[in-house]
C-alpha cells in the first residue's frame, strides 16, 4: 500500500508520557528526545498525566536536538464537575489530551492544569467542561486513550451519547481543534473502538489522529516499566491482581511502524503533521519578572535603596573609611546595572517586618553574607569587610544569574513572614516551590527487589554493597566494588535485579513542597508557571532551577529552631535577670566562651554538638570566630583530610609554609590551609591578575571539574590571556613574578580542593549563631538549657539527652508540678521545671484552665481544691489521671497510689455537688464532705507503688524517666558487660535536617544493654516467629531484630520492662536509624557488691599469651566483677587481665577453670 512508503519524519508522536508521569512513565526526557532524533522525527509532544512538571526541561532538550517541542498534558475530566468530591463515582475520571497551539494556548493550558489541582483534586487533579470552555483558546484537544470519555462510552455501547460528547468537545475547542484519537497497541478493545471512531469521524467531520500511548522509549523497556507500576501500586510481579499494561507496544515507535499500523487510514498519520505545524510555543528565559517595590512617593527604587544603605552604614560602622564607602558604591553600581534594586528592597522589607514584629531573624545564610549592601540593610548581620567575605561570590557582574538571599527566621513564626509577603504582593502572586524525590541507587535496588518479590535479606545484602556516598550510582558502585561486580557477573538473579534497578535509578518518585522556597511574581504566577496543591499549600509545578531560568524571583524562608531557642532564652534572661540582651552587640572575642567550646561542652551549641564535631573542637581549642568559621567549613567529607594540618599549624605556626609569599595574606587566617571558595577566588585574582568576576567563574568551573575548560584555564592562569588586539585580559602568574613550576603546583592544589571547598560567607553566618548559643550557655546556662529543652519537647530522646547535659552542668531538672509548672520548661531559681505541655493527655484547654486559675486565685491548696477550681470539662478525668501519674501533685505530700484510688470519686462528687447546687438541692451533708476533703485531702492511707512502677508511670506520661531510671542501679553492670552505649550507635538529627553519621559500620559487632520498651511479635513468610523489640538505655533507644533461631532461645525474656544484654551486629540502611540484628540475648543481672575475691591463674612465661587466648572463652562466659590476675612462674610477675575478662566466681566457673588448668594453678584470694 502507498502509505507504507511514508518516509521517516512523516509521523509526530502527540501522546507521550515522560518520567514526570510519576511512577507511570519511565521515558527519561533526554533519552526520549535523543531516540526521537535517531528516528529522524521533526517534532515531539509531551503529555504527562495531569501535570506539567517536565515541560521546560523537555522544551530545552528538544531545541538542543533540533526537534520542535509540542507542549501538552493528558488531563483528567471529572464526570460531575470538578467541585463534586463525594463518592467512588467522582473518584473515576476520563482522560483528555490537550496541546498548546501558541503561547496563549500554553497559558490557558497552565490555567486548566492549575485549577484542576487547586479546585478539582479528588484522587487526581480534575478539570471539567466549565474549565475547558473558559480556557479553550489556543488549544488542540485529542480524545485520548481507552480512558477517554468518548472511548469509554463507545465500549459501553452508547454510540449516540459518544457522538454528542464528540460534538460538544468540537464546540468547546472550535472547528479543527478537536480530534478523535486512534490507538493500536494490539488490544482488542482498541480495534473495536477504532472502528466506531472512524464511523464517528465520517458522520461529524471531526478529524482523526493516530497516536501511540508512549510510556517508555524502547520495546525492551517494557519489563522495567512493569516493575515501575508494581512500585507505584505496592504490588509484586507475582501478584495476579496487579496493574499492568496488556502488551509491550507502549514505546516510541518509528514513523514506519506507525504508518504500517494505520495503513488503512492514512489521514490519521497526516493529521499528526498538520497538528505539529500549528503548535508553536516559545519560552522566554532569563528575563526577570520581579515585582516592583512600592517606594515612598516621589522617590525612585534606586534612590530609596541608596538612602537605606547609607542610613544603615552609619549605624553599622563607628568609623566609615574610604574602603567601606568604595565597597558600598561598587556593590550598588553592580546591583543597579544588573537590575536587582527591587529585589533587595523586597528582602529588606520582609526582614524589617520580622524585626518590627519581634520575629527573630538569623545573621544571614549563604553567599549573601558577602554583601555590604545586605549588611547595611540589616538583611545580614556579619561584617563582610572584617571577615574578608566576597561580594562576587554572591552576585557576579560577569555571570548573569539571579541573586539568592536565603533568610532564617524563628521556626515558630516563619509562616507569619510568608503571610506578610502573600498579603503585600497578592495571594495569586506568591507560591511555594515543588521538589522531587528520586530513586537513588540503594533505594532503587530496594524498590525493585520488593517488586520482584525477592527476600528482604537477599536485597539488603546487594543494597549495602553500594557505597553510602553522595551522588553514588549503581554503575559507579560496580566500578569501585569488586564484590558487587563479582556477584553481578556470577548470579543471574542479582544481575536481573541490578539491570532493572539501573533502568529506573534516578527517576522522580514523588513530588513534595520545598522546605523553604517561595516564589514572588510581578503578575499572577499562573501566567508563568502551572500550579499544584499540596494539602493547603499552593505550589509551583516547576522546581527552583527552572523558576530561576524563567526569571522568577525565588527566595528561601527557613525556619531555624536555634533562633527560637535564642529568642526564648533572651526572654527568660529578661524575666529573671532584668537584662535586655542584644546578641548582635555582644563581645565576640570572649575567651571564656571559646573555652567551653574547646572543653567539649557543646550540647545545644549550633552546628557544634555532634560527637565528631565536639571531638574536633576539643582538639582545635578555638580562640576566635575565624576558628569556628574554619571548623564548620572543614568538618565535612573532603576537607576533613586537612583537619590535622590545620590543628598542627594553629598550635605551631612555625610549621606553616607557602608555595609563594603572595599566598600569605590569603591563607594566614586559616594557618596556611586552603579552606574556602573565596580563597580560590583571591588566589586566582592576586596571583594571576583575574578580575573578581572572572575568578568566580574559574572557581565554578573548577568545582565542576570540566577537563577541557580547566586545561585552557590552566594556561590562562599560568601564562595569561590576551584579546585579539594583543591587549592583556589576564596577566597570568608568570607575568606577575611567579615561577611556572609553582603556578602549576598551585593550580593543581586548587583543582583538587575546589570541588569540596566551602562558602566562607555561609560558614561565617553560622559561626555567629554557634557563638551566640555558646555565649548564652556560658553566662546564662539555666535560661539557655530551659529554652533548648522547650524547643525539643516533642522529641523524647533529645529531651533525655539535654537533661543529661543539664546534670553534667549541675542543673537539676525537676518533674512537673501543678503549682510551679508553666506550659513549657521554665526556670525555677537555678533549676529547670518540666512544663505541663510535656504531659500526655494534657491539652491546651486544660493547661490554660490550670494556669489562668492559678494566676487569678493563687496556688492550689490541695488536690480537692484543684478539682474544685479548674474547669472539669477541660481538665477531665483522663487529664487528672495523667497529671497524677506524671507526679504533678507530689508537692501536696500525697502518694500517687492514694490519688489514683480516689480521683474519680472526688471529681464525681464535685460535679454532682455543682449540679445539685444549680438545682438548689445541696445538703449539709454534702457541704461537710466537700469541706473535709478540700481542707485536709484526707484520703485513705494506701501503700505507695514501688519505685519501678512509679518510674514506669512517668515514662508513660512524659515519654522519659525524670525522678530516676530503672537502669540507675545497673550502671556498673552496663559498664562491665557492654562495649558501647546505644546513643553512640544511633544518629542525632541536627538543625536543618543534617544527620550526624553513626561511627559504627554496617555489620559491626556490638554489645548493648538496656530495658525493653516495646515488643512486636511477627510471623515470617515461612510462619516462623520473630520479634522486633525496642531497647533503651539511659540516653537513647534502638530497634533490635530477633530472627526465629534466636527468638526460640530467648522468647521468655522478651517482655516489656525486662532488662537485657544484647549481643549482635549493626544494620545500617540509608535514611533510617541503625538497627541491631541480635545474635544473643541475656538477662541483665545485678552483681553482688560483697564479693571482693580475686582470681589468680599461674602460667608459664613463654606460653602465657597463648594460654590466655585459650582460656578467653571460659572467662567471657562467666563475665563479672571479680578481677583476674596472671602469675608468671619464671619471672614471678603478676599481671592484671583486661576488665572484659573479669569474672563472676561460681562453682560452675571454678569447675571449668580447674578442669582446663588443674587445681594447683588456680587460686581464689
Amino acid at each position: 500500500m502507498t502509505d507504507k512508503k511514508l518516509q521517516s519524519g512523516n509521523f509526530v508522536h502527540l501522546h507521550v508520557h515522560t518520567e514526570y508521569s510519576l511512577l507511570d512513565g519511565s521515558a527519561r526526557i533526554k533519552k526520549l528526545i535523543k531516540r526521537a532524533k535517531e528516528l529522524n522525527m521533526k517534532s515531539l509532544a509531551i503529555t504527562d498525566h495531569g501535570v506539567m512538571y517536565g515541560v521546560i526541561d523537555f522544551y530545552k532538550n528538544c531545541l538542543t536536538e533540533g526537534i520542535k517541542p509540542i507542549i501538552g498534558c493528558e488531563i483528567y475530566i471529572a464526570p460531575r464537575g470538578r467541585y463534586k468530591k463525594e463518592n467512588s463515582y467522582d473518584a473515576a475520571n476520563y482522560h483528555l489530551v490537550l496541546l498548546s497551539k501558541d503561547n496563549e494556548g500554553y497559558k490557558n493550558l497552565m490555567k486548566i492544569v492549575s485549577e484542576a489541582f487547586v479546585d478539582g483534586f479528588y484522587y487526581k487533579p480534575r478539570a471539567d467542561y466549565e474549565l475547558l470552555r473558559k480556557h479553550s483558546k489556543g488549544i488542540i484537544a485529542l480524545s485520548a486513550c481507552l480512558g477517554g470519555e468518548i472511548q469509554t462510552l463507545l465500549l459501553e455501547g452508547k454510540y449516540d451519547e459518544a457522538k454528542q460528547k464528540a460534538l460538544m468537545y468540537r464546540e468547546i475547542f472550535g472547528e479543527g481543534n478537536f480530534y478523535l484519537e486512534l490507538q493500536n497497541h494490539g488490544i482488542e478493545e482498541q480495534k473495536k473502538v477504532n472502528e466506531s471512531l472512524i464511523k464517528l469521524s465520517k458522520e461529524t467531520n471531526i478529524g482523526l489522529v493516530a497516536t501511540n500511548d508512549v510510556h517508555y522509549i524502547n520495546r525492551e523497556d517494557s519489563s522495567a516499566h512493569e516493575i515501575l507500576l508494581c512500585i507505584q501500586t505496592a504490588k509484586t510481579i507475582d501478584d495476579s491482581d496487579r496493574m499492568k499494561f496488556p502488551t509491550d507496544e507502549f514505546y516510541l515507535k518509528s514513523s514506519e511502524e506507525m504508518a504500517e499500523l494505520f495503513d488503512y487510514i492514512p489521514e490519521a498519520i497526516e493529521n499528526t503533521n498538520k497538528i505539529a505545524d500549528v503548535c508553536n510555543v516559545e519560552f522566554e528565559f532569563n528575563k526577570t519578572k520581579l515585582p516592583k517595590f512600592e517606594t515612598p512617593e516621589g522617590i525612585s527604587s534606586k534612590d530609596y535603596l541608596r538612602k537605606l544603605c547609607f542610613e544603615g552604614l552609619y549605624k553599622r560602622y563607628k568609623e566609615v573609611s574610604k574602603e567601606i564607602i568604595d565597597r558600598l558604591e561598587y556593590e550598588l553600581s553592580v546591583i543597579e546595572q544588573m537590575g536587582y534594586v527591587d529585589y533587595f528592597l523586597i528582602v529588606w522589607d520582609f526582614i524589617r517586618f520580622a524585626r518590627e514584629n519581634g520575629i527573630m531573624t538569623g545573621p544571614g545564610r549563604g553567599s549573601a553574607a558577602g554583601s555590604i549592601v545586605a549588611y547595611t540593610l540589616g538583611i545580614t548581620k556579619i561584617d563582610p569587610i572584617r571577615y574578608n567575605l566576597l561580594f562576587e561570590r554572591f552576585l557576579n557582574p560577569e555571570r548573569i544569574s539571579m541573586p539568592d538571599i536565603d533568610s532564617d527566621f524563628c521556626y515558630e513564626r516563619r509562616q507569619e513572614v510568608i503571610d506578610y509577603v502573600v498579603e503585600k504582593y497578592g495571594k495569586d502572586r506568591v507560591a511555594q516551590i515543588v521538589t522531587f524525590g528520586t530513586m537513588a541507587a540503594r533505594g532503587a535496588i530496594r524498590d525493585v527487589g520488593r517488586a520482584l518479590n525477592y527476600s528482604y535479606a537477599e536485597v539488603d545484602v546487594i543494597a549495602k554493597m553500594i557505597p553510602f556516598e553522595l551522588n553514588m550510582t549503581i554503575d559507579r558502585a560496580l566500578e569501585i566494588n569488586p564484590e558487587l561486580k563479582k556477584v553481578y557477573e556470577e548470579d543471574e538473579r542479582v544481575r536481573h535485579l541490578i539491570d532493572i534497578s539501573k533502568s529506573l535509578e534516578g527517576l522522580p518518585r514523588h513530588s513534595s513542597t520545598h522546605a523553604a522556597g517561595v516564589v514572588i511574581s510581578s503578575a499572577p504566577i499562573v501566567e508563568y508557571v502551572p500550579l499544584s496543591k499540596n494539602e493547603d499549600t499552593i505550589v509551583t509545578q516547576f522546581p527552583m532551577t527552572t523558576l530561576e531560568e524563567l526569571g522568577l524571583l525565588k527566595m528561601d524562608f527557613l525556619g531555624l529552631r536555634t533562633l527560637t531557642v535564642i529568642r526564648d532564652a533572651v526572654q527568660l534572661i529578661k524575666d529573671n535577670h532584668k537584662v535586655e540582651l542584644d546578641l548582635d552587640f555582644i563581645n565576640y572575642e570572649d575567651e571564656q566562651v571559646y573555652e567551653i567550646i574547646g572543653a567539649g561542652n557543646t550540647e545545644g551549641i549550633f552546628q557544634l554538638e555532634s560527637t565528631g564535631m565536639t571531638n574536633f573542637m576539643k582538639e582545635l581549642k578555638p580562640s576566635s570566630l575565624e576558628d569556628i568559621i574554619a571548623g564548620i567549613s572543614l568538618y565535612r567529607p573532603g576537607p576533613m583530610e586537612q583537619i590535622p594540618t590545620y590543628i598542627k599549624n594553629k598550635n605551631n605556626p612555625d610549621n606553616i609554609s607557602y608555595l609563594d609569599e603572595k599566598l600569605k595574606p590569603i591563607l594566614d587566617v586559616t594557618y596556611g590551609c586552603m579552606v574556602y571558595q573565596e580563597q580560590v577566588m583571591q588566589i586566582v585574582r592576586d596571583i594571576a591578575g583575574y578580575s573578581m568576576g572572572r575568578s568566580d567563574l574559574v572557581r565554578r568551573a573548577m568545582s565542576k571539574k570540566k577537563h577541557s575548560v580547566m586545561e585552557q584555564e590552566r594556561k590562562n592562569f599560568i601564562y595569561g590571556l590576551l584579546d585579539d588586539n594583543g591587549s592583556i585580559i589576564v596577566p597570568g602568574a608568570v607575568r606577575n613574578g611567579v615561577s611556572e613550576e609553582v603556578a602549576n603546583k598551585l593550580f593543581d592544589l586548587m583543582m583538587d580542593f575546589a570541588s569540596y571547598a566551602f562558602n566562607k560567607s555561609h560558614a561565617a553566618a553560622y559561626a555567629v549563631v554557634a557563638y551566640q548559643t555558646a555565649y548564652l550557655k556560658k553566662y546564662y546556662p539555666v535560661e539557655f538549657m530551659t529554652a533548648l529543652l522547650t524547643s525539643v519537647m516533642g522529641n523524647n530522646e533529645k529531651v533525655a539527652f539535654y537533661i543529661y547535659a543539664c546534670k553534667k552542668m549541675g542543673i537539676d531538672v525537676l518533674p512537673p508540678d501543678i503549682n510551679e509548672s508553666s506550659v513549657n520548661f521554665s526556670v525555677s531559681g537555678n533549676k529547670i521545671r518540666f512544663g505541663l505541655a510535656a504531659i500526655k493527655n494534657v491539652g491546651k484547654g486544660a493547661i490554660y484552665s490550670i494556669i489562668s486559675d492559678r494566676k487569678n486565685k493563687g496556688p492550689f491548696k490541695g488536690f480537692t481544691d484543684f478539682c474544685e477550681r479548674v474547669n472539669l470539662s477541660d481538665v477531665n478525668k483522663r487529664t487528672v489521671e495523667s497529671l497524677i501519674k506524671a507526679g504533678a501533685f507530689d508537692s501536696f505530700r500525697l502518694k500517687r497510689s492514694q490519688l489514683l484510688n480516689v480521683y474519680e470519686k472526688v471529681i464525681d462528687s464535685i460535679i454532682n455537688d455543682k449540679r445539685r447546687n444549680l438545682d438548689g438541692q445541696i445538703s449539709l451533708f454534702n457541704i461537710d464532705t466537700k469541706e473535709n476533703l478540700n481542707n485536709k485531702d484526707d484520703f485513705p492511707d494506701i501503700k505507695e507503688f514501688d519505685k519501678k512502677y512509679l518510674l514506669s508511670m512517668e515514662k508513660e506520661m512524659l515519654g522519659l524517666y525524670i525522678s530516676g531510671h530503672p537502669l540507675d542501679d545497673y550502671i556498673q553492670e552496663l559498664n562491665l558487660f557492654t562495649n558501647t552505649q546505644i546513643s553512640d550507635i544511633v544518629t542525632i538529627e541536627e538543625e536543618e535536617g543534617l544527620v550526624s553519621q553513626s561511627k559504627f559500620q554496617d555489620g559491626q559487632k556490638v554489645i548493648v544493654g538496656g530495658i525493653i520498651s516495646q515488643v512486636n511479635i511477627k510471623a515470617t513468610k515461612k510462619n516462623d516467629i520473630m520479634a522486633f523489640i525496642k531497647v533503651e538505655d539511659i540516653f537513647a533507644s534502638i530497634e533490635v531484630l530477633i530472627f526465629p533461631k534466636i527468638y526460640q532461645k530467648c522468647s521468655k525474656m522478651l517482655l516489656e520492662d525486662s532488662m537485657v544484654i544484647i549481643k549482635g551486629r549493626i544494620s545500617i540502611r540509608e535514611e533510617e536509624q541503625p538497627k541491631i540484628i541480635a545474635e544473643d540475648v541475656e538477662p541483665l543481672k545485678k552483681q553482688s557488691n560483697t564479693d571482693n575475691r580475686k582470681v589468680y591463674i599461674r602460667l608459664n612465661d613463654s606460653s602465657w599469651k597463648t594460654q590466655i587466648e585459650d582460656l578467653k572463652p571460659i572467662l567471657l562466659r562467666y563475665r563479672g566483677q571479680n578481677p583476674v590476675y596472671v602469675f608468671l612462674m619464671e619471672s614471678q610477675k603478676t599481671l592484671m587481665a583486661s576488665r572484659e575478662m573479669w569474672v563472676e566466681i561460681s562453682e560452675e566457673f571454678l569447675k571449668e577453670l580447674n578442669g582446663a588448668l588443674g587445681d594447683e594453678n588456680v587460686k581464689i584470694i
